[in-house]
């Protein structure tokens, strides 16, 4: 998901290739089609209220553990499990055989992979996923409703106009009344600089789990006398 920034920033083989599978930051999950959520549909599908709602949808979370996959521009997939913990820290945890972790520790994001013994770090700030860490900030500022042609969903594109090589990044929400804020974020869709997509859907959502700080923290690949991180 993260992968636009793998891409943007340096190519690590293996790894870049699966951060562009994403977001960005970009797009948490529902198994449609961006392309069938966001037709050229009357601006009055979209209340105005809903950007104030998906906001507060997302502040409404305060730990989460969804299962996700991974889908890059090629159409080559992968899977794992994201865990969330507010303020501002995310793991996406890669399925077996994946020597790739993503994880943020709430001021730093981290690309970690141990197949090549590499570490590249951005500020959150830099990051297409700062629109889910930090909602109030980023989706209020940055983020503008999109027209959908089905009332129960949602869709926000977040870009910053003044830093075009951060991409976009589309986030999909559905009205569920057992999520927070009646509103369950489903996928989203990250673009970046170079017009790289990554597609990222979650699934089984689970809310207000006890999450450990140590979730957030990583063995360092490049020197095994490093503390985790």
């Amino acid at each position: 998901m993260i992968k636009q920034l793998s891409s943007t920033l340096s190519p690590l083989k293996a790894a870049s290739q699966k951060l562009l599978l994403a977001t960005s930051a970009a797009a948490l999950a529902i198994g449609m089609p961006v392309g069938a959520l966001i037709a050229p549909a009357s601006p009055a599908i979209a209340q105005s209220g809903d950007l104030d709602r998906a906001v507060t949808a997302l502040r409404g979370i305060s730990t989460m553990k969804a299962d996700f996959t991974q889908t890059d521009r090629e159409g080559r997939t992968t899977q794992g499990v994201m865990t969330l913990k507010r303020p501002g820290k995310i793991r996406f945890q890669y399925g077996k055989g994946d020597d790739l972790l993503v994880v943020s520790n709430g001021k730093s994001l981290y690309l970690v992979d141990y197949e090549v013994n590499q570490v590249q770090r951005w500020p959150i700030k830099n990051s297409p996923l700062g629109a889910l860490l930090d909602p109030n900030r980023d989706v209020k500022r940055f983020g503008k409703l999109m027209p959908t042609n089905n009332s129960q969903v949602i869709s926000i594109e977040v870009r910053d106009p003044k830093r075009p090589e951060f991409g976009v990044m589309n986030m999909i929400f559905v009205k569920d009344a057992s999520a927070p804020g009646g509103l369950q974020l489903t996928h989203w869709v990250a673009l970046d600089s170079q017009n790289h997509r990554t597609t990222v859907r979650l699934k089984n959502h689970r809310y207000g789990l006890a999450v450990s700080e140590n979730t957030f923290k990583f063995k360092d690949p490049r020197k095994t006398t490093r503390r985790p991180r």
